[in-house]
């Protein structure tokens, strides 16, 4: 996700969060931020393994054979 979409994200979701905040339900607000780093932490994991993956394959060793002179 790019930044500029986690941003926009936020500033939507800014308003009901501070309205939860604001009626002492400050733990539920807490949480569903929580779960939405979670999710862009998760969604991170994956892309880094996806390229790790491609990088191994790409540096596995040539096998080389042997000139018969």
């Amino acid at each position: 996700m790019r930044v500029s979409r986690i941003i926009i994200v936020l500033l939507i979701s800014a308003w009901p969060l501070y309205y939860l905040y604001t009626h002492s339900l400050g733990a539920i607000s807490f949480l569903l931020l929580a779960m939405f780093f979670l999710v862009l932490a998760i969604k991170e994991m994956k892309a880094l393994k996806e390229v790790n993956k491609s990088e191994d394959k790409k540096a596995e060793p040539e096998k080389i054979g042997r000139n018969s002179r």
